[in-house]
Formats: structure tokens, C-alpha cells, sequence
């Protein structure tokens, strides 16, 4: 039976539902009893209705596997599994009687293949007025392949694009609802309801997205979210976001199902780029399958009365001062009554969260991690869980989403160089730090210790992080107000925000619609800032994916932000070299980014007057250089010794001897 949060009543629905099948389940018994005397009586019958993961691979480095069987009458039943170099570790009966857990050892030299999990059980039965025992079997079929992934490294090198499916572009309008699901709505004109976005539409941009310059694409989640409108604000809205799975092991049918997101990385893969899948450990929709018939009560965080996380950080990382209670609610409290919060010290529930995440990266391909709400996950299961994923696949990245605002807070949930008891082993962080300083900083009129200096405070403190390159740094994203409008739909200022994206240390990411000025608050809501992309859609007037569909604006955000990338592509010294700045003086922020190789200047300015920079100060890093070339406008310098510095601009100087 599921067990919600006290706070949780049935709705309506379901306790229609429910009368309708306690009504029929009384009548079966009775027809069942007056019966029983002429048939056999198959109540404790087991049947096996799916296993997950739903397949596995031989030559994984941990050899381990625990299988969920679920079906019913499954409590009781001998398991037998007859193929070679398979052996059975143990099996778990667990609270609800319709599931088994299986621990399996794959031994090295196991070859792959089908193999049957077989169950049986001594079953009670009445024939002929007498009661006999009788041996009930079920089986289940169950495959081992041969492992062929190759996660491909995301670093520094690479330039990421944030792309939400559903509202990106529409590939395939069949998809777009479908009347067996729990919100059966697609509707482009609200903009709370699905509107038909898929992974065929994505497919179908690659070129546009090759020629912007991006190298890696991270989707939010494609996960089924067979969830019900909820009412959010006083709107009914639906879950097109994906953050609530229903089944970990399907994508999303009105994406297009695991086929279509097979296809999309393939094709992604054959044209150079890589791909991040968006990871939700710490909660599931409240549809999920396995709560509709719960393996455990514990299987979720459970409360006398409903209890919602305080969304505070200081009650993780302050271990100094922080209290029990309050890093029990933040950690423990659902983050909202509609996403059940899943127990991950619960060793089930741990096993089944990352063996689904390796199962993804052999079953589709994908490169990367992004860990939605990493802060609220159990800390020793995301190290499991980052650790699991490492062994198999060592340069695995994984960044961490944690909406915070100091870097002590940020660092504490990734690998650091601070003193203390516990240490992250996720190597990125989503950098919340730097998207809140530069939007400040360009927000600000140029003074101690605001505006440029801001930035240069916040790479001061990159002491704490161990690698401050794997940072993923951005403009804005899915939660958060558009980049364009926060500065005010000033070109000046978004070019300055994205030549720094694209300059400074870090992994950088854009959000879709940025390299055309998309814009708007998160006001009413947050579908204000994920509008759809204009000519993704059937009868779109516009199509921004051309260059003959977008404005002279338009057009100059697009071609500014692909200049700069694609320089990025072929530029060692954007991707690993050194970054050394000077604390902004005069309104103007200078940093450098140098190797072996090459020595790129930035030179950001804040003031409404051209002003001349004489170079001198920076001699440690321009020393035997004697000319260069701007990026953005193939304009040769030919003296560097003062430096024309036009008002509120950006430079990107490419240094050069001789």
C-alpha cells in the first residue's frame, strides 16, 4: 500500500478509485469462495511483472548487481538463476510481499546472453475438498550485454547549451499528448501546460548549434514525468520541466520515448558533441510506479506531519554552529508535497539511484552529470553514488547544482581544499557564485568593492575549490530571470557578460534563446523564462534558427557569441591555462588567460568615456609581447604599449612576439 506524508490526503480521484476496487475485490472473493471446492485457489501464485535495472553488462569493474523484482506474491519464493559465472549473493524479502531484491556476483568471465530468473514456491491449494501443497514457478527472462560505451571527457575545452525539450522545437507533433497519461494537455497558448517540444526537434538543430560553437549539450530531465497537473500559484500546471520521474527506465514518450533519445545522442555523438543528462536523486513525482505499491514505508523520508525542506544551506555545511534539527529538515523534508522525498540511507533505494545511473551511461551513452538539488541528497550517497560512477568511467563529469551565494558554501559539496571532516568527491559545482557576481557586477556603477570588482573578489576566492576549471559558469538558466533583460537589454553589457562567459576559468554554459536576446523575469512565474524557441514550432512566424529570421540584433548577440566560441574551440589557453587578474582600477577590469602556447588579454570597461590604458602595470604577462589581434573585430594591434579602451566595452586580445 502507498504510504504518503501525513499531510497528503487521498485526493478525490484516487478515493474514487479506491471504493471502486475494494467494491470489486469483494466481489471476486465471494465468487472465489463459493468455487473453491471445484478449482485451485492461485492467491499466492508469483508472478513477475518487471526487473530493474531492466538489463545489465558483462566486464563491469564492479561485479556486483542487485535486482528489484517486483510482481506479486513474490515473498516466499526459492530464486534459481542457471548461467554461467552468475551466482546469487543473496536475496531480500522486504516489508511489501510483491517484491525480491537479488544480489547477483557477474564474475569476470561471464559471457553475455539471456538468462532466466526463475522463482518457485509451495502454494496451498483446494482440489477435490482437500487441501495440497503444490509448487507454483514464474520466470523472467533477463539479459547480459557486452559493454561499447565510451563517455567522452567534458572539460574546460567544452562550451555547454542548456536546453529545455519541451519547449525547444517540436519534431514530431504526434507525440505531442497522449490521452493514457495522467495530464493529457498540450496547449503552446498556456504557458504552464506542455507544448510539444521533443528530442526529434533537438535532432533536427545540431548544424545550428555546430555553427554557435557549442561542444556539449546538457538537456533537463527526459525521464518519464507521467505526472498530473498540480496546482502551483493558483495555476494548474504540468511537469514539461521533468522533474519528477515516474519510471526511471523510460524516457518520456512525448519526447519520444528511449528510441528517440538513442537517436538524438547518436547523432549528437557523430557530429562532435557530447552530452550531459540532468540526474534527480534527491525526489521522485508522486506517480512514480514504485509508489503506487511501496516496497517499504522507509523507501521515503517520513514525518508525523508533512515537513518541506528550509531550502538553507547553513544547516549542511556549518558544522561548526549548525543544530541536528535543522539539518535533519533540510535534508530530510520534501521540497515540495508533490515530489516524495526518497530515503536514500535506505540501502535499497541507494542501490537502486546508482545502478540506474550507470545503467544510463551504457544503455544511451551519455557523457556527463548534472545533479539536480544536490545539497538535499544524503552527502554519503552522492559520494556512493559519484564513486560508482568514477570506477566505472574515471573522467566522468559531474557538476552539482546548489543555489548558493558563498564560495566556502559552493565548495563544501564539491572537491575542496578545506579542513574538514567530510569531503565531496563530485568535481564541478553549477557556479551560482559567479552567475550572482556577474550579474551584479554589470548591474553596478563601478566603485570599492562593486561592479568589476565583484568579479575579481569572487576569483580571488577560487582558493577553496580544487579545481576552479571544472566550475560550470553561467549567464542564467532555467531557474532564473533571462541574461538580456537583467542588464536592462543592454547590447554593451551583453557583450561584456558573454566575452567573460566565454574568457575566464571554467566550464561555460548558455542557456537557450541567450544568443538571441530571449528575455523576461520570472514573473508570474518561471514559464516567462522558458519561452519557446522561435521557429521550433509548426506555424512559428518567425525562425530564429536562420539568419534571415532574426533581427539586425539578433543577428549581432548570434554572431557575437559564435566568434567567440568557436575561437574558444582552437584557443589552449582558454581551456587550461593560467588565469592572472589585476584588482580593476579606473572603472576597467584587466585579467589575463596564458600558457606555454599563448597569452589572451580581457580588457572590460565600466565607464560612459573612451579612456587610454597605459599597459606597464601589466608587464608580467605582456612582457616580449609586441603585438596582437583583436578577436572580436580581426583588428591588428600593433602597439601595446597604450591601449585604447573604448567606453562600456570588452576587448579579447590575442598577444603575439616578433
Amino acid at each position: 500500500m502507498l504510504t504518503f506524508a501525513p499531510a497528503l490526503p487521498p485526493t478525490p480521484l484516487v478515493q474514487k478509485v479506491t471504493f471502486y476496487l475494494t467494491n470489486m475485490v469483494s466481489r471476486i472473493f465471494s465468487l472465489l469462495f463459493f468455487i473453491a471446492l471445484s478449482a485451485p485457489i492461485w492467491s499466492q501464485k508469483p508472478s513477475i511483472q518487471r526487473a530493474d535495472p531492466t538489463n545489465w553488462w558483462v566486464g563491469m569493474k564492479n561485479p556486483e548487481l542487485q535486482i528489484l523484482l517486483y510482481g506479486k506474491d513474490l515473498k516466499g519464493s526459492t530464486v534459481r538463476i542457471d548461467h554461467p559465472g552468475v551466482s546469487i549473493r543473496q536475496v531480500y524479502e522486504v516489508e511489501n510481499t510483491n517484491y525480491l531484491f537479488i544480489d547477483l556476483h557477474i564474475a569476470p568471465d561471464t559471457k553475455p546472453g539471456r538468462i532466466g530468473i526463475a522463482l518457485s514456491k509451495e502454494i496451498q491449494v483446494q482440489k477435490g475438498g482437500k487441501t495440497v501443497t503444490e509448487t507454483a514457478e514464474a520466470l523472467h527472462v533477463y539479459e547480459l550485454k557486452v559493454r561499447d560505451k565510451k563517455p567522452q571527457t567534458i572539460d574546460s575545452k567544452d562550451f555547454i547549451y542548456l536546453i529545455l525539450p519541451d519547449r525547444f522545437a517540436n519534431g514530431n507533433t504526434s507525440n505531442d499528448k497522449f490521452a493514457d497519461m495522467a495530464d493529457t494537455a498540450s496547449d503552446r497558448q498556456n504557458p504552464y501546460l506542455r507544448h510539444g517540444g521533443d528530442l526529434l526537434g533537438i535532432q533536427n538543430h545540431l548544424d545550428y548549434l555546430k555553427e554557435l560553437g557549442v561542444t556539449t549539450l546538457w538537456l533537463n530531465p527526459v525521464i518519464e514525468n507521467n505526472q498530473p497537473q498540480t496546482n502551483e500559484g493558483g495555476a494548474m500546471r504540468s511537469a514539461y520541466h521533468g522533474y519528477g520521474f515516474t519510471d526511471h527506465y523510460n524516457v518520456d514518450k512525448r519526447l519520444g520515448g528511449n528510441a528517440a533519445y538513442k537517436n538524438l545522442i547518436d547523432a549528437a555523438h557523430n557530429k562532435g558533441f557530447k552530452i550531459i543528462q540532468d540526474a534527480v536523486y534527491n525526489h521522485v513525482g508522486i506517480n512514480h510506479w514504485f509508489l503506487r505499491d511501496q516496497p517499504m514505508k522507509n523507501w521515503l523520508h517520513q514525518w508525523d506531519n508533512y515537513t518541506n525542506t528550509s531550502y538553507r544551506d547553513e544547516a549542511v555545511f556549518d558544522l561548526t554552529h549548525g543544530s541536528v534539527s535543522d539539518f535533519n529538515v533540510h535534508q530530510n523534508g520534501w521540497f515540495v508535497p508533490f515530489l516524495p522525498d526518497l530515503n536514500q540511507a535506505n540501502p535499497f533505494v541507494a542501490k537502486y539511484l546508482i545502478q540506474h545511473a550507470l545503467w544510463t551511461v551504457e544503455y544511451f551513452g551519455v557523457d556527463g552529470w548534472r545533479v539536480d538539488t544536490y545539497q538535499y541528497n544524503d552527502l554519503d550517497f552522492m559520494n556512493q553514488c559519484n564513486n560508482a560512477l568514477y570506477e566505472e568511467y574515471p573522467n566522468m563529469f559531474i557538476t552539482a547544482e546548489n543555489a548558493v551565494s558563498t564560495a566556502v558554501s559552493q565548495a563544501f559539496f564539491v572537491r575542496n581544499n578545506l579542513y574538514l571532516p567530510f569531503k565531496s568527491t563530485c568535481n564541478s559545482p553549477n557556479d551560482f557564485v559567479f552567475y550572482n557576481a556577474i550579474n551584479a557586477a554589470l548591474n553596478e556603477k563601478f566603485d570599492w568593492g562593486r561592479g568589476f570588482n565583484q568579479l575579481c573578489t569572487m576569483f580571488a576566492q577560487d582558493l577553496v575549490y580544487q579545481d576552479p576549471n571544472l566550475n560550470l559558469t553561467f549567464l542564467d538558466n532555467h531557474d532564473m530571470h533571462r541574461f538580456f533583460s537583467v542588464i536592462g537589454e543592454d547590447m554593451r553589457k551583453y557583450k561584456q557578460g558573454i566575452a567573460i562567459l566565454l574568457t575566464a576559468r571554467g566550464v561555460p554554459q548558455l542557456y537557450y534563446g541567450t544568443e538571441i536576446l530571449m528575455k523576461n523575469f520570472k514573473n508570474p512565474s518561471d514559464a516567462e523564462v522558458r519561452r519557446d524557441f522561435p521557429g521550433g514550432f509548426p506555424g512559428d512566424p518567425a525562425n530564429k534558427f536562420k539568419a534571415s529570421g532574426r533581427t539586425l540584433q539578433e543577428n549581432e548577440a548570434f554572431d557575437f557569441v559564435k566568434k567567440l566560441a568557436n575561437y574558444r574551440k582552437s584557443c589552449s589557453a582558454l581551456h587550461q591555462g593560467k588565469m592572472t587578474q589585476y584588482i580593476p582600477q579606473d572603472g576597467i577590469y584587466v585579467y589575463f588567460r596564458h600558457n606555454e602556447e599563448k597569452t589572451v588579454m580581457v580588457i572590460a570597461s565600466q565607464n560612459e568615456q573612451d579612456k587610454t590604458l597605459t599597459t606597464k602595470r601589466f608587464m608580467e604577462n605582456m612582457a616580449g609581447f609586441t603585438k596582437g589581434k583583436n578577436i572580436i573585430t580581426d583588428a591588428a594591434i600593433n602597439d601595446l604599449s597604450q591601449l585604447s579602451v573604448p567606453a562600456m566595452s570588452v576587448q579579447v586580445i590575442e598577444l603575439m612576439k616578433g
